[in-house]
């Protein structure tokens, strides 16, 4: 971010999108506030905006009122653009020239979660890396096939911040307050939010495959990371136990131990569930989805979609559809 040339005082629009995650809000904010009180200073000052001016309903049903019109920008440094599991249909032309003309003023842009996606359908990430959360890396990386997706916890330069959502945004003003206003004071916010260590951009998003699957196998965990690794173009059973270090006799065991299935149905169910967040969070064709899963027809994933959901994915849509219309209604 651009240092604010007049004085010290920062100030941070945040642009809040109907059902916005309330955490990765409160976990961007919190941390200027709390700067703002240890330092005994006014160091940052935030504001909230919307698209019609009137208060915004969060993914947990509370509503938070917006302090600033969209006509007043006067004084903003930055503005981050808060979205959350809702956004695949919200694509505003409005918004979109609205966020060009603030970055033509030199305003950085930011994001948390799925606010990437508004950015980059404005047309302004095209040059910087950008993160999103890991549930929509598939689905962002589908849609904008062009951009620098790293999948980073978050990414930040004079231009862009964007971070993958929840807590993410804790340590993306962390690092803002470090480059701002020096280390001390971040470790003091990090301390009074119980955030015992200050994670920097590269940490995973995610739990390590052992700790999230509760398996401390090697070998197995090995062979899970290949089939993640290989939904679009899958490898074969014998390629994933030869480059796991095991024999197909001991890779069929250890699934059938650990989950109660074989390997290949493992292998399955990773590729249909990305093809389930594909049909919930993009707006593909059946035929770029099954493709980007490694199916080689739309019928085949159907049947297998049918198989393992009880629903077509024609169905999956149209209910994924209905529910965003109720939720807006």
């Amino acid at each position: 971010m651009r240092p604010n040339r007049t004085s010290n005082l920062t100030q941070i629009g945040f642009f809040l999108i109907p059902q916005f995650s309330m955490l990765s809000m409160s976990a961007a904010v919190e941390p200027l506030r709390i700067a703002n009180r240890l330092s005994q200073r006014i160091l940052y000052e935030w504001s909230f905006y919307s698209q019609d001016g009137l208060p915004v309903r969060a993914s947990n049903d509370i509503e938070v009122a917006t302090t600033r019109d969209m006509a007043d920008t006067e004084g903003l440094d930055a503005l981050i653009v808060v979205a959350g599991i809702e956004v695949k249909d919200h694509d505003d032309p409005t918004l979109s020239k609205w966020l060009r003309g603030l970055s033509r003023q030199s305003i950085t842009l930011g994001s948390t979660s799925t606010g990437s996606l508004l950015l980059a359908r404005a047309k302004l990430l095209n040059q910087s890396p950008c993160t999103i959360h890991w549930e929509n890396i598939d689905s962002f990386k589908e849609e904008f096939p062009l951009l620098n997706i790293t999948g980073e916890l978050y990414e930040m330069d004079t231009d862009f911040m964007t971070c993958s959502g929840g807590l993410s945004g804790l340590d993306m003003m962390l690092q803002l307050i470090t480059q701002q206003h020096g280390l001390p004071l971040a470790k003091d916010v990090a301390e009074q939010c119980i955030h015992p260590s200050i994670r920097d951009a590269h940490t995973h998003q995610r739990m390590a495959t052992q700790t999230r699957l509760s398996i401390h196998h090697p070998a197995l965990i090995k062979a899970i990371e290949l089939m993640q690794s290989c939904t679009e173009d899958p490898i074969s059973q014998t390629q994933v136990a030869s480059q796991s270090g095991l024999s197909l006799r001991q890779m069929e065991r250890l699934f059938k131990h650990h989950f109660g299935l074989r390997p290949a149905q493992y292998y399955l169910d990773l590729r249909l569930n990305k093809a389930r967040l594909l049909l919930q969070q993009t707006s593909l064709s059946t035929f770029a989805i099954a493709t980007a899963c490694g199916f080689n027809s739309t019928s085949y994933l159907a049947k297998c979609y049918r198989t393992k959901f009880l629903i077509t994915p024609r169905q999956e849509r149209t209910r994924d559809s209905l529910s965003a219309a109720v939720l807006q209604s």
